[in-house]
């Protein structure tokens, strides 16, 4: 049996084009597994992200990863986004302009260890752009760095929102490739944010597909998909 590494249960008012509408939203989440959660632009993916980052409180409800409580209303405990083991790519990437791309990574180490920044330049293609900045790199190239960044502080959960959404079709199925690569090295448990059919099959392992507030569907995304 699969060891559960995420359980959450969250209640949290979102706005949406259509007004207000309640997330209502229970999952869980395997150890090392790769999860997607899937649906429309504004159905309330990214906010659950950010719930589970502690970037935003639910109104009710709790989070729980392995042994600890990260959230709970009725307890009233909510521990700080700092204190959560978390690597999050955004979708705008948030690179540091004045950073080079091994400075990315040597800042994001809690303890800096040149081995593992080297295994992920090595990883993610980077090592030959080492001193350059990310006004310097492609689209592709910024990107790889933002997940090698999120990597680089060993999180044991890795959070990406959309990480490939602007990229063309070809730079984006080169770089699936490498995630999913990333995921298996690394050993992260990985939670997607897409509305990509073929990218959820080509990743994930399970998938949750959210409609009007809740989980509508979930299974292996082939299955739902194929």
């Amino acid at each position: 049996m699969e060891k559960i590494l995420i359980e959450l249960s969250i209640k949290k008012t979102i706005h949406t084009a259509d007004g207000n509408e309640i997330l209502d939203i229970g999952l869980t989440i395997p150890e090392y597994g790769f999860v997607t959660l899937f649906g429309k632009s504004g159905v309330g993916k990214t906010t659950l992200l950010r719930i589970i980052a502690g970037l935003i409180k639910p109104d009710s409800g709790y989070v729980k990863v392995g042994n600890e409580i990260w959230f709970d209303s009725t307890k009233k405990i909510n521990i700080k986004p700092q204190q959560r083991n978390i690597g999050f790519v955004f979708q705008d990437y948030a690179l540091f302009p004045n950073m080079t791309v091994k400075e990315h990574l040597l800042y994001a180490q809690p303890q800096i260890e040149q081995g593992y920044v080297s295994e992920l330049l090595d990883t993610f293609h980077l090592k030959g752009l080492c001193q350059r900045k990310p006004d310097k790199l492609s689209g592709g190239q910024q990107q790889r760095l933002a997940v090698a960044r999120a990597l680089a502080q060993k999180p044991r959960i890795l959070l990406l929102d959309e990480p490939l959404s602007s990229l063309d079709s070809e730079t984006r199925d080169i770089l699936q490739s490498e995630l999913f690569q990333a995921h298996k090295n690394f050993h992260a448990t990985t939670l997607l944010v897409s509305h990509d059919k073929a990218e959820v099959v080509k990743l994930s392992d399970y998938v949750y597909i959210i409609e009007k507030g809740r989980i509508q569907k979930q299974g292996n995304p082939i299955e739902l998909f194929g």
